[in-house]
């Protein structure tokens, strides 16, 4: 079945920071993690470019890198997962659009991915430690930066922070 992938290590790893919802699933793709979020009870909102039908999730279909306003403007959400997706101009509205105390799960590919497969084009790979800088006001919980062996070898990079809350633990993973 299309968009029934097992949800990313990373992100099934810091979900338990993930207590309520709304989640906002960004560039959502098939759904994998918003059918995991939404599976745990939790109110979900997804949103991708092309259309789809999440089962149990509030589906928001918008292209997110052709300028349009930001379709959350003002809302507020409790976690924000993005994975598998670089638009750097986005990067302040998922920080923005968290909630107090709000989790930030971010995973995508980085530099040195190219030598394994797609993507490998830079616009798409982040740069050693660019989650870092990218959301450096977030609480850091979690970074992770380099080779992968899971389906396939990939180069990544993966943060989970918090929004607002006190200075917390430093975990090196």
């Amino acid at each position: 079945m299309h968009g029934a992938e097992a949800p990313s290590e990373w992100v099934v790893r810091w979900s338990q920071l993930v207590t309520r919802g709304p989640v906002l699933d960004v560039a959502s793709g098939a759904g994998r993690h918003a059918r995991f979020f939404a599976g745990r009870g939790l109110a979900v909102v997804a949103v991708d470019s092309v259309p789809q039908s999440i089962p149990g999730v509030t589906f928001v279909q918008a292209d997110l890198e052709s300028g349009q306003r930001w379709p959350f403007a003002g809302q507020r959400f409790a976690a924000v997962l993005v994975t598998n997706y670089l638009h750097r101009p986005l990067f302040a509205h998922p920080e923005l659009a968290l909630d107090e105390g709000g989790v930030l799960i971010y995973e995508t590919f980085m530099a040195g991915n190219e030598r394994y497969g797609r993507p490998s084009n830079p616009a798409y790979l982040l740069q050693p430690g660019e989650l870092l800088r990218a959301f450096n006001v977030l609480t850091l919980v979690a970074f992770q930066q380099g080779m992968v062996e899971r389906q396939r070898q990939a180069a990544r990079q993966g943060e989970a922070g918090l929004e607002g809350a006190a200075e917390g633990p430093r975990i090196a993973a």
